[in-house]
């Protein structure tokens, strides 16, 4: 019981905003980048983050992006630290790929978690949207109380690692407040669910390697499908008024990513904030116009 009120706000937060449980082994995937028309080095950032509940330091993340081209690459892994660490052994990662322009497309996806009793391992394959392939290792056990997915449900579809990848909207601004107003719809491989994003305010952040403006966006969790209606957990997200996702951009590209995601849980505050943020590459704006059609040509999932 004390490791599953350690791990479940965690992976609660997470999900929520588009981690998914990344808090807990590492997805053995290599998505490889097609080559785009434009010939400067791809672009990347890495972000670095300590979860924190209620006020304590229970673990770090960190998020790995690279952008060339319409093309881009998403790496995402957590570890739980210190008596959350001990006590549930949570670690994690996940990887996807893909093409953006209005929005992410992703092509593949991985994510695999560890805890000292479990782990489960989810790969997917997508087109234009849509779900062509997918495999959770080991199956659910079916509840009979899941909200069933149809087929509509795996079309229009991120996973959780693209979702944290937002491009700007249209031409616009950088930091134009409209760049909060989107819905994330979001599957995982085993449930289907909206994250909305509004915008709430813009502010000034000093971190290392990044100082300038964020957007401040509110968050609202919505399920669509997989989900068990009745367990409080679903509800209380539901109704869940106090998240929210800071948006900072990545220096050229037309990409903002989050500096900081805080989610109410039933324990206390869950926020996963950036400690250090790395660029690095000399990617000039992406011409999304110019590499049509999806990036990735091949993955392999290492055994």
């Amino acid at each position: 019981m004390r490791a599953a009120l350690v791990k479940r706000p965690v992976s609660s937060a997470l999900a929520a905003l588009g981690l998914a449980a990344v808090a807990h082994a590492a997805a053995g995937v290599t998505p490889v980048l097609a080559r785009p028309k434009a010939h400067a080095p791809a672009a990347t950032v890495t972000v670095d983050y300590d979860i924190a509940l209620a006020g304590l330091t229970i673990g770090t993340a960190q998020v790995a992006g690279a952008f060339e081209g319409s093309g881009y690459r998403m790496d995402v892994s957590a570890r739980l630290t210190g008596l959350a660490g001990v006590v549930t052994g949570g670690m994690g990662s996940a990887r996807a790929s893909g093409s953006f322009a209005g929005a992410p497309q992703p092509s593949t996806f991985a994510i695999a978690t560890k805890t000292t009793n479990s782990g489960i391992a989810v790969r997917m394959a997508l087109a234009r949207g849509t779900v062509t392939q997918a495999e959770i290792t080991p199956p659910l056990i079916d509840m009979g109380d899941r909200v069933p997915i149809t087929a509509a449900n795996k079309r229009g579809v991120i996973d959780p690692a693209s979702a944290l990848m937002m491009p700007v909207q249209g031409r616009g601004d950088l930091m134009d407040p409209a760049n909060c107003n989107r819905i994330l719809p979001i599957f995982d491989g085993a449930t289907r669910f909206d994250v909305s994003l509004s915008y709430g305010e813009t502010r000034t952040v000093a971190k290392t390697g990044y100082n300038g403006p964020v957007l401040v966006c509110n968050a609202r969790y919505t399920p669509i499908a997989g989900h068990r209606p009745d367990r409080p957990g679903v509800k209380f997200m539901e109704d869940n008024r106090e998240m929210s996702v800071w948006l900072a951009p990545v220096e050229g590209t037309r990409v903002l990513l989050p500096v900081r995601i805080a989610v109410r849980t039933t324990v206390g505050t869950n926020i996963i904030e950036a400690t250090r943020w790395t660029r690095a590459g000399g990617l000039p704006v992406p011409d999304t116009a110019s590499a049509p059609g999806t990036p990735v040509t091949q993955a392999s999932l290492a055994q």
